[in-house]
């Protein structure tokens, strides 16, 4: 590390938020702020705000010519290309050359990868994957991400989007419609919005009593039947076996690809504990081939959910180099 410039920042841009902080090698968040994304009806404009908010920032701590390089995680964001290829939750026209705007208007070497990538690569910086070599991240929000890791590298794939274990099929006749066009992906089981949709699938035809039924059958969302099943619910609880059964037998198929040490599990869903991490768990060491049983660990993300989106990012401005075209 260059000891003259101790930070990076992180910026994670989703569709409502932009989250971006100053991070120094520990993984310590020195400062963090955040815009709006979708304020700007054009990227340049966005740009200007972000900019003209992070040096803020980076002028009232004290990092001016301290910053290594900036990460950014984002939707759809190609690692190679440094451009954002379809991002189907932003406000502008793709693809946006999002590396080079960037690293243009800070005069700062910039990566980008998408969201899931830069989950993994921070954790493998700062959190429960320091140390592993062979790993993968998989997060549970509003979709199904993953961060593949093998000997120490991002696997990236030969186009840059590799690792989109949230589109593998797990129901092949009669699945669920997913929003990449497909049916029956993972995403559209075992992510918060397809724990939603179990929930009304289950309420419309089965007859048992729930807490859920007093509910807008419309409205229920993944923190319902966590609540419901911490409450002792039995149908929200099997809500949850049923999203666990699927999700580790996926993992213990995904296990057979690249022999992973652990699955690291993040975001929303995965803060459901045991009665979502024990279902998965049995479920991936029965499904496991023999070869495998008892040897992958099943781990929960160490890095504070506050931080854990700029720290993926940020983790990625370690890894920065500069572009080719002249800086400002």
């Amino acid at each position: 590390m260059n000891t003259n410039k101790p930070y990076v920042v992180g910026i994670d841009i989703g569709g409502t938020n932009t989250v971006f902080g100053i991070v120094d090698a520990r993984g310590a968040v020195i400062a963090s702020s955040s815009i709006k994304t979708a304020k700007h009806s054009n990227i340049e404009d966005y740009i200007d705000e972000l900019y003209n908010e992070l040096t803020k920032l980076i002028t009232t701590h004290d990092a001016e010519g301290k910053i290594h390089g900036i990460g950014i995680g984002a939707p759809n964001a190609n690692y190679f290309t440094g451009t954002i290829e379809d991002g189907v939750n932003l406000p502008w026209p793709t693809p946006i050359p999002l590396a080079k705007l960037v690293s243009e208007k800070f005069g700062i070497p910039v990566a980008i990868t998408n969201d899931a990538n830069a989950a993994a690569i921070g954790e493998m910086t700062y959190g429960a994957a320091r140390g592993l070599k062979d790993f993968i991240m998989i997060t549970l929000g509003t979709g199904v991400g993953s961060g593949i890791v093998i000997n120490g590298q991002m696997v990236y794939g030969h186009d840059g989007f590799a690792g989109e274990l949230g589109h593998v099929t797990v129901k092949r006749n009669n699945g669920r419609l997913c929003g990449c066009g497909r049916t029956g992906c993972l995403e559209a089981y075992c992510s918060a919005t397809g724990v939603a949709r179990t929930a009304r699938e289950f309420l419309e035809v089965r007859n048992e009593p729930s807490m859920l039924r007093n509910l807008d059958i419309d409205s229920i969302t993944s923190k319902d039947v966590y609540d419901a099943a911490i409450a002792g619910d039995k149908l929200a609880q099997e809500i949850f076996e049923y999203t666990g059964d699927i999700l580790g037998a996926a993992l213990a198929d995904f296990t057979t690809f690249s022999a992973p040490q652990a699955f690291i599990l993040f975001g929303g869903l995965a803060k459901s504990g045991e009665i979502l991490m024990r279902p998965i768990r049995n479920s991936m060491e029965k499904n496991m081939m023999p070869l495998w049983k008892g040897k992958v660990n099943l781990l929960l993300s160490e890095l504070k959910e506050a931080d854990a989106a700029v720290l993926g990012a940020s983790a990625l401005g370690w890894e920065a180099k500069p572009q080719e075209q002249p800086q400002q």
